[in-house]
């Protein structure tokens, strides 16, 4: 990573940690905080667990344990979530996780989701044929950023509450699976390729979130100025 992609991902990294920062500490937006983050990681779980029967087809029993394993977090990050939905008495989603189908890619998601993918097609992305690098590290840099941003999120709950401060044990929990995630990925990296290999490909990666990053928030300054203008 060039000097000018480090201080651009600074610079992203530190918009995003103040925006949701105080997105979930705010009471008003915190529900829509919370339904979006559910519904991320409930998306997930299909894809994962798709994954994880293609490694263990192709032979790769270590690989398929670690993405089941995988899936299995997802699913319990979601239902972190719906549960503090629930407490706060915004019942518009069920306490089960809406899982996308297992042939579901990783593209269309999102806004965010669409810029970092962009030039690959949805076939390309579906777990049945994306390429396991592209998997790998596209899936490591965004496995390391959640760790960090829900930490960020959990330590900005206020403890004097019973449901946000057991909402911030939840998170923390999350943050550390996460990392563990991250590990894990980079591992199985490693496990394919030489390690200066690997650095190339975060890198590569790294430069698109964080071009990835910039275009959703020039997209939504843009959108901004429109309905002030209107």
């Amino acid at each position: 990573m060039n000097f000018l992609t480090y201080l651009m991902h600074l610079a992203s990294s530190g918009a995003v940690a103040y925006y949701t920062a105080s997105q979930i500490r705010d009471s008003k937006t915190r529900p829509i905080v919370l339904k979006g983050l559910h519904l991320s990681e409930a998306g997930s779980v299909g894809f994962l667990s798709a994954l994880s029967e293609r490694a263990a087809n192709e032979g790769n029993t270590w690989l398929a344990e670690k993405l089941k394993k995988h899936a299995l977090d997802e699913t319990k990050h979601s239902q972190i979530f719906a549960h503090a939905l629930k407490q706060i008495d915004k019942n518009s989603i069920d306490s089960e996780p809406e899982i996308a189908p297992k042939n579901q890619s990783r593209q269309g998601r999102s806004p965010l989701f669409a810029a970092y993918y962009e030039g690959y097609s949805k076939e390309q992305l579906s777990p049945a044929v994306i390429d396991w690098d592209i998997f790998m590290a596209s899936t490591y840099i965004m496995e390391l950023d959640a760790g960090k941003d829900y930490m960020r999120m959990a330590n900005v709950l206020p403890d004097d509450e019973r449901i946000t401060h057991n909402l911030k044990l939840g998170m923390l929990s999350i943050a550390k699976d996460e990392t563990g995630h991250a590990a894990y990925l980079y591992e199985a990296m490693m496990r394919r390729m030489p390690a200066r290999q690997v650095q190339k490909l975060v890198d590569e990666w790294r430069t698109r979130k964080v071009q990835a990053v910039f275009k959703v928030i020039d997209y939504v300054l843009k959108d901004t100025d429109t309905i002030e203008a209107a």
